[in-house]
């Protein structure tokens, strides 16, 4: 099982880091760390936050953004019993997010 883990947590690594590698601007960076705060986001509070730190973004390229990150990345939660799509971090995946980001 410990072995098994492990791979998961290599295997969710190099996805983010290649992620990143793709951050000319650093809007993902920006992103991964705001999901660092313990809490859940709306699509908009990622907009507004994103907007307000300076980046030229649209709804919708966040939206697709945070989409593609519970997605493809797998590190999210997703609650889509309200009005709006709710994002968390998944909390197994802190460390590796942080640890990720240190390096980049």
């Amino acid at each position: 099982m410990e072995a098994s883990v492990r791979k998961h947590e290599d295997q969710i690594r190099e996805r983010l880091k290649n992620y990143l590698k793709r951050d000319g601007m650093g809007i993902r960076k920006a992103v991964l760390k705001l999901f660092l705060h313990d809490r859940s986001f709306t699509t908009e509070e990622v907009y507004t936050y994103l907007d307000q730190e300076g980046f030229e973004v649209s709804y919708r390229g966040v939206s697709a953004m945070v989409g593609l990150m519970n997605t493809r990345l797998g590190i999210l939660s997703i609650d889509v019993s309200g009005d709006h799509n709710v994002y968390s971090l998944k909390p197994d995946h802190k460390v590796i997010v942080s640890s990720v980001l240190e390096t980049y």
